[in-house]
């Protein structure tokens, strides 16, 4: 389960603050599929972000399970986010000067998997997701729909319980985007959480509940059919 409780995230901003998270009160259960709308600058990305362990809160608590995300030292937290949480960016993230199988075994040596055994299952991950002519290719050498595709592989390296994605189909074209989709509503019905932003209305109908951020607050969400 994750839950936040009385969040509130302020930046500086020309010697003024702007208060971007107002207030949050948000619990999302274990194997929902949660989407996160709202209008450019509604908090969302930030929000995410703060779900994920990756920017403290000003004020409130951020908790997962029963730990206190930002009461937890950075080690903690880190090691957290290496073994319980996948995310899947707009951006791919990938590193550019590896290969889609490097790419994808990047979480897996960071977790100490022997060297034949990451190989072994970066190979069958990209297998998964299309992609096992590919795997000598760097992301230059892919179409932006394979790039995401090998991020996707890589997000489920460790197999992570919670996965957070930040606008996924966002730079994909509608079969690319519906394929990806498809993967992410795959791995909610293996029993992991997803968490998604998005600005698609018809991308956040694919889940089962949508909340919406209208001025950095939370507006009561709606059971998706």
């Amino acid at each position: 389960m994750l839950r936040m409780e009385g969040v509130r995230k302020d930046h500086k901003h020309r010697g003024g603050i702007v208060r971007v998270l107002d207030n949050v009160d948000l619990e999302i259960d274990r194997g929902e599929y949660v989407s996160i709308v709202g209008q450019s600058g509604s908090g969302k990305s930030t929000l995410l972000l703060m779900l994920g362990g990756m920017l403290s809160p000003t004020r409130g608590r951020v908790i997962m399970g029963e730990d206190s995300l930002y009461d937890m030292s950075p080690k903690d937290r880190a090691d957290l986010r290496k073994n319980e949480l996948g995310f899947l960016f707009q951006t791919f993230n990938l590193v550019p000067y590896l290969t889609a199988l490097e790419n994808v075994q990047v979480p897996l040596l960071l977790r100490g998997v022997d060297g034949p055994d990451q190989a072994r299952k970066a190979a069958g991950l990209l297998e998964r997701v299309s992609l096992q002519d590919r795997v000598d290719h760097k992301p230059s050498e892919l179409s932006v729909g394979q790039q995401q595709r090998v991020a996707l592989a890589r997000m489920l390296a460790n197999d992570p319980p919670v996965i957070l994605a930040d606008e996924p189909t966002g730079n994909l074209d509608p079969e690319t985007g519906a394929q990806i989709l498809e993967f992410l509503e795959e791995t909610n019905r293996q029993g992991r959480t997803v968490i998604m932003v998005t600005h698609d209305p018809v991308t956040a109908d694919r889940a089962s509940r949508k909340l919406r951020l209208h001025d950095g607050a939370v507006v009561p969400g709606e059971r998706l059919p």
